[in-house]
């Protein structure tokens, strides 16, 4: 590729709609009475991927360019598969659909692509099983299958490591357990599937880090509109607070405190950011606009507490600290091992190709910025995020990067590479 090297970016954009809340109203929608209409649905192939699962269990979701209606089957309307249940490279539709499927009459087998089945899955099937679900992996990871039938019971469980796909999958499953379903969270993680519940009539509680569910009989149709994933935005605004004369203003993006963590490390690192909240109702994702103007950044620490509204940004973090002056050290990030690539390793691997001072610790690493960086030959592993932070690393060098797999922006944000030249250009 030819990286736009030593530019600022100006303007204004609205990233697509977020990722994560799109797979939980797909879900949710496809078993409430009624039709369900979802504007800014996101365009990326994870996302795809929840709505073909829905389909394979009978279904209809009709697509109209960013807006997708799905007419609800109500909680006992899915059907058996005909084949297996594709996920691709999407971890939030394999793990959601353990819990999701676990309390349904038939079985089901899930697969993946070469990347996620080397992913573990065991985080999900234990507690499921604790609730008395069958599921068969294949050594901790994809396939599976999903032996329906059981009568599932609610448990009270503490998740080990934060993480809102086991927690969500364990909600799922809980709609229709017998009594109560407890996820009790040292750190919280997202919490898009409480919100989600709550627009389709559902009653979690959720008090002192503790979300309890018990089961429902119906869950009624709505009307949602996406917030802006803040998740793709991360890259832009975030390079637009290190290089300097930038000037960027996000709009519409999602504001949840459980996801927008960086915006706080980032104005730890002193960057010039203002955010405006638009106004919404009671239920509804906080959403606004963000206003990003470029300044010379310093190091900051990076606690295990703020990882799990983060856990997705690390990797453009990992970037800013690099161009910024001072250590920049980042805490409890072992999760990121087991991402779409090993992306602690890929990290540092590719900083310090570029010439950074960069090391890994037992749970992290640490980068020591304000080194002149050079071009290189960058390492993605064929993960969405490392081509995104990379190609937002390859602005600030003096030449041409080179990266790999450059389609995979597919995964999350297609139109990366336009949004990219339009800011830049």
């Amino acid at each position: 590729m030819s990286p736009h090297s030593r530019v600022r970016l100006r303007g204004h954009f609205a990233p697509p709609g977020d990722k994560s809340i799109g797979h939980r109203l797909v879900l949710l929608g496809a078993i409430a009475d009624g039709r369900t209409r979802i504007e800014g649905f996101p365009p990326g192939a994870d996302c795809g991927r929840t709505v073909d699962l829905v389909r394979s269990l009978g279904v209809e979701a009709e697509q109209q360019d960013a807006t997708l209606e799905i007419e609800g089957v109500g909680l006992d309307g899915l059907r058996a598969p005909e084949q297996d249940l594709d996920a691709g490279n999407s971890g939030s539709t394999a793990r959601m659909a353990c819990g999701y499927l676990a309390p349904q009459p038939f079985e089901s087998r899930i697969i993946g692509d070469e990347s996620l089945s080397q992913r573990p899955i065991d985080r999900v099937v234990k507690p499921l099983a604790a609730m008395g679900a069958s599921i068969e992996t294949s050594g901790g990871r994809l396939p599976l299958t999903i032996h329906g039938g059981r009568e599932l019971h609610g448990i009270d469980y503490e998740l080990p490591i934060p993480s809102a796909q086991v927690k969500t999958a364990l909600l799922l499953a809980g709609l229709r357990a017998t009594g109560t379903t407890r996820v009790r969270e040292t750190f919280p993680s997202r919490d898009h599937t409480e919100i989600a519940l709550c627009g389709f009539g559902a009653e979690p509680v959720i008090e002192d880090g503790v979300v309890s569910l018990r089961r429902v009989a119906r869950l009624s149709a709505g009307h949602f509109r996406v917030p802006g994933d803040f998740s793709s935005a991360a890259f832009f605004l975030t390079a637009a607070a290190f290089l300097p004369d930038s000037d960027l203003v996000v709009e519409n993006v999602g504001l949840n405190p459980t996801r927008a963590a960086l915006l706080d490390v980032l104005l730890d690192m002193g960057a010039d950011i203002q955010v405006e909240p638009h106004e919404t109702h009671d239920g509804e994702e906080p959403i606004g606009n963000i206003h990003v103007r470029g300044r010379e950044l310093h190091g900051a620490v990076v606690r295990a507490d703020k990882l799990p509204a983060m856990i997705d940004e690390v990797p453009i973090l990992a970037v800013a600290a690099a161009f910024a002056d001072g250590t920049t050290r980042v805490e409890g990030a072992s999760e990121l091992r087991v991402k779409e690539s090993d992306r602690l390793a890929a990290i540092v691997e590719g900083l310090g190709a570029l010439g950074a001072d960069v090391a890994t610790t037992p749970d992290g690493f640490v980068v020591k910025g304000g080194r002149q960086l050079s071009p290189a030959t960058l390492r993605t592993y064929g993960d969405h995020r490392m081509v995104m932070a990379w190609a937002i690393a390859s602005l600030g060098v003096d030449g041409d990067c080179t990266i790999d797999h450059l389609d995979q922006v597919k995964i999350s944000y297609p139109g990366f590479w336009e949004t990219l030249d339009y800011l830049a250009g």
